[in-house]
């Protein structure tokens, strides 16, 4: 039986939240900011194992750089009088993955898209060169964000939590500490000589598909995945790469694995280029079209440069993110469907799935120059609807010389932030409208330095 302390530094200590075999997890209370705070304490039977607290202290120090909302976030390091090290860390107030299968099996309406979200967070890692080797349910955590306000909806944010396994890419082999959960534990974890890499991670990752989507049957790694009624069958195939024995033969990390995915469950559909409650449409043009160019200054001339795209007329032009690719078009405006069409852009890792999988991250700008260049650009952005979505702020920003107004919207059904933008350009250039929906980050930073690289010109 373990022993509720009273506090732990400045937090009143209120319940025990979990014991695992390295630590014990309690929910701390700081009156002071009315705030509630998971606190880990390191097990008292391993506090003079210098590997073991040094795993421990090296789980905080990542989780502090990493810094991004899809990875529990740590706020302060300590140590009680004992000499145990603990860390202080956002309270996943939704608990676990593990907790809610204990309940039943998750509509797979809602499991598809959650196994997404898990996969976007150990990108997250993948990027930063960090692999985790414990993905499991009990590490999969759910944390609710409050509504905006004047909005009674609220969202929950899949965390990945638990890095006390993860180690950078340089470290993690084999002759390091092997560990994890049975059942999601990579085969290769069991072989004190071989390399573990981000594939370990994505055999975890399957194997949580297969908890998510398949049928309850029991399989050995490599065979086909037998799936629950309403799961596209090309997921099974998806889910048998990800669980293969050999590393050589799974998905290279977590985003190749995502957008397996995303393709084995796209659905021939017809959906408006723009993921909004709007009736708003795109005529695009063949990629082969795209024009590599930038401007000179704004309003200027454009001239031929790596990296830039720039609509059909050459009035619009945008500085590509990397990996991005562009493709040109016509758009109406909302409302006025046999109105005028406006020289446009979409931009995107692929632009062809934008169209069709509101998962994809992406822009979409537009130029226009009679009437509706009149319009305020506050206006503009309140326009557009987002029935489904809360709105998150409302600022201005001034970006290679155009006024911006940006509204940022928190939509759950699209997983992400989805962000509104229009100003007005240099003399008779006409109203600019982008509409971002951002990569997973820092989305703000991610949209400004878009709309900096921005440039329109007069017809």
């Amino acid at each position: 039986m373990v022993t509720s302390p009273v506090r732990i530094g400045s937090y009143r200590i209120e319940r025990l939240l979990g014991i695992g075999s390295f630590a014990t997890v309690w929910l701390g209370y700081d009156a002071s900011l009315d705030a509630r705070v998971a606190i880990k304490v390191l097990a008292e039977n391993w506090s003079h194992d210098l590997r073991i607290r040094e795993r421990f202290l090296e789980e905080a120090r990542l989780l502090w750089r990493l810094d991004d909302d899809r990875v529990v976030s740590v706020h302060a390091l300590g140590e009680l009088p004992d000499g145990r090290p603990y860390s202080v860390m956002a309270w996943a107030d939704g608990g676990s993955l593990h907790d809610r299968l204990a309940r039943g099996p998750i509509p797979v309406r809602q499991a598809g898209p959650l196994l997404r979200e898990i996969c976007d967070g150990v990108t997250v890692l993948h990027d930063h060169g960090i692999v985790h080797r414990d993905l499991a349910p009990g590490n999969v955590l759910f944390r609710s964000r409050p509504a905006a306000p004047g909005s009674t909806a609220s969202t929950e944010r899949v965390v990945i939590a638990d890095l006390g396994l993860a180690k950078a890419l340089a470290a993690a082999s084999g002759l390091t500490a092997r560990a994890g959960t049975p059942g999601y534990m990579s085969p290769e974890q069991d072989d004190p000589l071989a390399v573990v890499d981000r594939r370990t991670d994505v055999y975890g990752l399957g194997q949580l598909g297969v908890r998510l989507l398949g049928a309850p049957v029991r399989r050995r790694p490599g065979e086909p995945v037998r799936l629950r009624d309403g799961v596209p069958r090309k997921v099974a195939e998806v889910l048998r790469v990800a669980t293969a024995r050999r590393p050589a033969d799974r998905y290279r990390d977590a985003a190749a694995l995502m957008a397996a995915l995303d393709r084995a469950t796209a659905r021939p559909r017809v959906r408006p280029v723009l993921r909004a409650a709007t009736r708003v449409t795109l005529v695009l043009a063949s990629a082969a079209m795209v024009s590599v160019l930038a401007s000179d200054a704004v309003g200027g001339r454009f001239t031929r440069q790596p990296g830039v795209a720039v609509d059909a007329t050459g009035r619009i032009s945008v500085v590509l993110p990397e990996g991005w690719r562009a493709v040109p078009g016509r758009w109406a405006w909302p409302g006025s469907p046999g109105g005028p069409r406006y020289p446009a852009l979409l931009v995107s890792p692929d632009p062809v799935r934008w169209r069709t999988d509101g998962a994809v991250r992406g822009a979409f700008l537009s130029l226009a120059s009679d009437g509706q260049a009149e319009r305020a650009p506050a206006g503009v952005v309140a326009q557009i609807p987002h029935a489904d979505c809360s709105q998150a702020a409302v600022r201005r920003s001034r970006q290679a010389g155009i006024d911006w107004v940006i509204a940022a919207f928190d939509c759950p059904d699209r997983r992400g932030r989805l962000v509104e933008a229009a100003g007005t350009g240099p003399a008779g250039a006409g109203l600019v409208y982008v509409q971002i929906a951002p990569p997973p980050g820092n989305s703000r930073a991610f949209v400004d330095t878009l709309l900096a690289g921005v440039r329109v010109r007069a017809a």
